[in-house]
């Protein structure tokens, strides 16, 4: 027989969620996977059940039901400041994930360079392969994960045609500063290259910090796409809804490759999540006010065990350094199987986040209800058990 594709010999399957399968199968508290374990707003809930039972049922219009969009429009509008027309600018995808291969594919030929920061998140890399392109990485340099502007314009150097950005960025927690992405948006400009902005984690951002949309920077608009979800926001990821947004011209791509990769979104879950895209302000600032909230419980409880890691500006993951707690030799993936068989919680190894050689830090989040975030603190509390 004829040999396998072979684009995917340069990545492997996804480690977050093998990690969440080992989780399941020896009853750890899953940690590893970035979805919470509280409900979505009740207001969206009751209209899913609703909807169950009036329709619609059946296949949207490709790029998203009309009435969603208008409510996306709206809800960017008074976030972003921006109007971004329901009708040519925007699709609904299978979660944010499908918004960002669907642009991937739209901007980019097979050998073009796609620059991203490291650590990144997982499924970007993949998706730049999967597309052909080749990644180049900026190292962010911990504990602020800030970066060398040097460095960075030495990629842009590479004549890449796009940019990655998670903002704020998994696994890093890192909140990009207007300072930071105006410096980005510059070197977009003088090299002419896309920005591709993964913006799903845009309200969780804490105190001190600021979420900053880059399409919102001069000159930024007609060459940035926005992709983001409602998976974090309404605490929905299992509902995939993810959109882009971008110039006519761009979105017209963007389109063609959903079309033909997914058709369009679920019917019935995007019609119960317009009322969520309608929230009013009160709803986003007590969901700002529970996320610290359960920041504050789990990095309070880490500071006091004496775990190392670094604390987020934005997101619900936090990066801890294992290497105290290693046995020597053992890497971070052995020591992440042995923390959900032994102690019972589920972690991420660091390695697949990195582009340089790490293998001393773990990713673990805090999405989770204070019993779940104190019980993972008490099995926590065995750390050095795994050392000996």
């Amino acid at each position: 027989m004829q040999e396998l594709s072979r684009r995917n010999e340069h990545f492997t399957d996804s480690v977050i969620r093998r990690m969440t399968r080992i989780s399941i199968d020896c009853g750890a508290i899953n940690l590893a996977q970035g979805f919470p374990d509280f409900d979505p707003p009740e207001a969206m809930t009751r209209r899913l059940e609703e909807v169950s039972k009036t329709g619609p049922h059946q296949y949207p219009i490709t790029m998203g039901a009309p009435n969603f969009r208008q409510a996306l429009s709206r809800k960017c509008e008074r976030f972003m400041g921006l109007r971004y027309d329901p009708e040519t600018e925007m699709v609904v995808t299978i979660g944010s994930t499908e918004a960002m291969v669907d642009t991937i594919f739209a901007l980019t030929d097979p050998g073009d360079k796609i620059v991203m920061f490291s650590p990144y998140f997982e499924n970007y890399r993949a998706q730049t392969i999967m597309a052909g392109c080749e990644p180049v990485f900026v190292p962010l340099t911990p504990p602020a994960f800030g970066f060398d502007p040097e460095v960075l314009e030495d990629a842009f150097r590479q004549h890449p045609k796009a940019i990655l950005i998670c903002n704020p960025s998994n696994p890093s927690g890192k909140v990009f500063t207007y300072e930071e992405l105006k410096l980005i948006s510059e070197l977009c400009i003088r090299y002419d290259v896309y920005a591709i902005m993964d913006e799903v984690y845009e309200h969780i951002v804490y105190e001190g910090h600021k979420h900053t949309y880059m399409s919102t920077l001069p000159g930024m608009r007609e060459r940035t796409v926005c992709c983001s979800s409602l998976s974090k926001t309404y605490s929905i990821t299992g509902w995939r809804l993810g959109y882009a947004l971008a110039p006519q011209n761009i979105m017209d791509r963007i389109k063609q490759y959903h079309d033909f990769n997914t058709v369009g979104a679920p019917s019935p879950l995007m019609e119960a999540a317009v009322v969520g895209l309608d929230m009013p302000m009160c709803y986003y600032e007590e969901f700002g006010a529970h996320y610290a909230h359960m920041k504050a419980l789990f990095t309070d409880g880490m500071r006091e065990l004496g775990i190392p890691f670094t604390d987020p500006q934005g997101t619900y993951f936090v990066l801890a350094d294992i290497s105290p707690f290693m046995k020597k030799g053992q890497s971070d993936v052995d020591f992440c199987v042995e923390l959900a068989q032994k102690l019972g919680v589920g972690a991420v190894p660091g390695s697949s986040f990195f582009a340089e050689d790490v293998d001393h830090i773990i990713r673990l989040h805090f999405a989770k209800r204070d019993e779940t975030l104190n019980a993972a603190l008490e099995r926590l509390s065995h750390l050095k058990e795994l050392a000996h």
